[in-house]
C-alpha cells in the first residue's frame, strides 16, 4: 500500500487508521497524521504507533494519499502551500458537504480526488460509506480507496449526485436509529418495565434484527410479516404505526436531511 497521511486525527480518521493497522493493510510506519492543535494526533500516535507530524510539510512529503479528515469549515483556513504539496497525489476527502468541484480549486494539481460519505459505525468497522470520484480511477487507486474506506466496514461508488441522498440516509441514518432505540425503551417504560429492563430488551431487539436482515436477504416485509399473526399484538402494533403514517414521516426525515445536506454543498 502507498503511504498515507491523514490531515486530521478525530473519530473517523483514527477509526481509519486503526482498522488499515488492524487488516495488516498498513503498518503504522506507513501512516501518519496531523490535526489542528487539539492533541488528537499525539494520542493516535501512542495509541497506534503511527507518526504524529509537526507539519503540512512533514506530513505530506512521503505521502502518496492524502486524506482529509478535519472539520469541513476549516478547508477555507488551510495553508495555501498545502495545495503545491498534495500535487500528484490523490486526495480523499471524508468532509461533509463539500463538492469534488471545491475540492479540485483547493488542490488543482492532485493526481484524483475522491469525496466519500461514511457513517459513524465506521468507528468500529460497522459502517457503510458511498463515495465519488473526481475522475475514473486507475487500478492502483481504486484498490486505496477501497482499502481506507473499507477500514470502516463496507463501501460503495456512487454518482456525487447521490451523495445528498446518501447523506440523508445512511450518514444521518444512525441518528434515526439510535432515536428509534430511545423510543423503544420509552415504550416499554410506559408499559411497565423497569428503564434497564427496557433498554436491554430494546437495544437486543434491534440488535438482533439487523443481524437477521443481513443474514437472510430477506426484504424486511417479508420478516416483519413472519412475525405478524391476523389481529394479534404484533398485527396491533404495526396497525397504530400506519395510522400514524411511520413510513412517511421516516420519508420526510430522510428527504429533510437530503435537502439540508444540498444546502450546504451549495454553501460549500
Amino acid at each position: 500500500m502507498p503511504k498515507i497521511s491523514f490531515l486530521g486525527a478525530g473519530r473517523m480518521a483514527s477509526a481509519m487508521v486503526e482498522g488499515l493497522i488492524a487488516r495488516n493493510v498498513c503498518t503504522p510506519a506507513e501512516l501518519c497524521c496531523n490535526d489542528g492543535g487539539d492533541g488528537t494526533a499525539a494520542a493516535l500516535a501512542a495509541r497506534t504507533g503511527v507518526r504524529a507530524a509537526g507539519n503540512l510539510g512533514d506530513l505530506v512529503a512521503q505521502a502518496d494519499t492524502l486524506v482529509l479528515a478535519c472539520k469541513p469549515q476549516q478547508l477555507a483556513g488551510l495553508d495555501p502551500s498545502l495545495a503545491r504539496l498534495a500535487s500528484g497525489k490523490l486526495v480523499l476527502s471524508i468532509l461533509a458537504g463539500t463538492r469534488l468541484a471545491r475540492l479540485a480549486q483547493v488542490f488543482p494539481e492532485a493526481r484524483n480526488i475522491v469525496r466519500a460519505m461514511p457513517n459513524t459505525p465506521g468507528q468500529i468497522g460497522a459502517g457503510i460509506t458511498a463515495w465519488s470520484p473526481l475522475r475514473a480511477p486507475g487500478e492502483s487507486d481504486r484498490a486505496t480507496i477501497g482499502a481506507i474506506l473499507g477500514a470502516l466496514g463496507q463501501q460503495l461508488e456512487t454518482p456525487e449526485a447521490q451523495l445528498d441522498a446518501v447523506t440523508g440516509l445512511s450518514g444521518s441514518g444512525p441518528a434515526y436509529v439510535f432515536e428509534f432505540a430511545a423510543a423503544l425503551r420509552d415504550a416499554g417504560e410506559a408499559a411497565g418495565l423497569s428503564r434497564e429492563t427496557a433498554w436491554q430488551l430494546a437495544r437486543e431487539t434491534l440488535l438482533g434484527s439487523a443481524r437477521l436482515l443481513a443474514r437472510t436477504g430477506q426484504e424486511p416485509e417479508v420478516l416483519r410479516d413472519q412475525v405478524t399473526s391476523p389481529n394479534g399484538t404484533t398485527f396491533a402494533g404495526l396497525q397504530r404505526m400506519k395510522a400514524r403514517d411511520f413510513r412517511g414521516v421516516m420519508r420526510e426525515t430522510v428527504l429533510a436531511a437530503t435537502a439540508r445536506s444540498e444546502e450546504l454543498s451549495r454553501g460549500a
